[in-house]
């Protein structure tokens, strides 16, 4: 924490935005559709944040040499937008993460976070467009989703940082589901989530880019997540040497 209590250090502190956090799972949707919004929006970053935690390595990337931060934060004047974007996994960590994103909401007087997640599907994979869904317990916020044509998830289970922060958060909080696969990177259902993230917010992003850049932009954050693991597994490794 810093001097102020706080768990994460913001260099600029934007009043009234929408978060939207972007923490793996199931099918990276979170951090594909932050990275993209990233590529197609102009953001600044206004902090970043290490988890010292014995469950988690520490990590960075580097991509086209420039430093990838495990956990960013970043802000779009424009809308009045903060983007919490990850490629740490929040396996293990889900409730200090979700601590670290209601704190950042906390300083910047956030309106609403928005949590994004893949949901698995029993339906074999198909060039069909993965299906959308929503879930919040706000009534305002349900009424525009609905009036916006969106459906809620009628059955299902929630886990990792969108289950804890709907345990912990007290002010507005949705989920924006998409159906994925498999836990490879799915930028189908990240671009499912843009188009979502669009009619709610109007960011005037046009998804099928996306579509089109599912093969590099997937082997991309495959990579970075690939080599994340990989770090995660050399230091339990040696931990097990330790104790052996």
């Amino acid at each position: 924490m810093d001097e102020k209590g706080s768990l994460v250090k913001l260099t600029k502190k934007p009043k009234g935005v929408t978060v939207i956090e972007g923490f793996p799972g199931l099918g990276v949707v979170a951090t594909i559709t932050t990275s993209y919004l990233l590529e197609k929006l102009e953001f600044e970053q206004i902090g970043k944040h290490h988890f010292e935690s014995k469950e988690v390595a520490p990590i960075v990337s580097v991509h086209k040499c420039k430093l990838i931060d495990p956990v960013s934060i970043w802000y779009n004047k424009k809308y009045n937008l903060v983007l919490i974007h990850s490629i740490t996994s929040p396996l293990y960590i889900e409730w200090k993460a979700a601590d670290s994103v209601i704190d950042i909401c906390k300083q910047l007087q956030a309106k609403e976070i928005i949590s994004i997640e893949g949901i698995a599907t029993s339906s074999e994979m198909t060039t069909a467009e993965p299906n959308a869904f929503y879930f919040t317990r706000d009534k305002k916020i349900e009424k525009k989703l609905l009036d916006l044509g969106l459906t809620c998830i009628g059955e299902g289970t929630v886990v990792g940082v969108t289950a804890a922060l709907l345990e912990k958060a007290e002010l507005p909080l949705m989920a924006f589901f998409a159906d994925t696969y498999s836990n490879l990177p799915d930028s189908r259902a990240a671009a499912k989530i843009i188009e979502v993230l669009d009619k709610y917010l109007s960011l005037n992003v046009d998804y099928k880019p996306l579509l089109k850049q599912a093969v590099e932009f997937e082997k991309r954050i495959k990579d970075i997540m690939q080599k994340a693991m990989k770090t995660q597994e050399i230091k339990e490794k040696k931990e097990l040497r330790y104790v052996g």
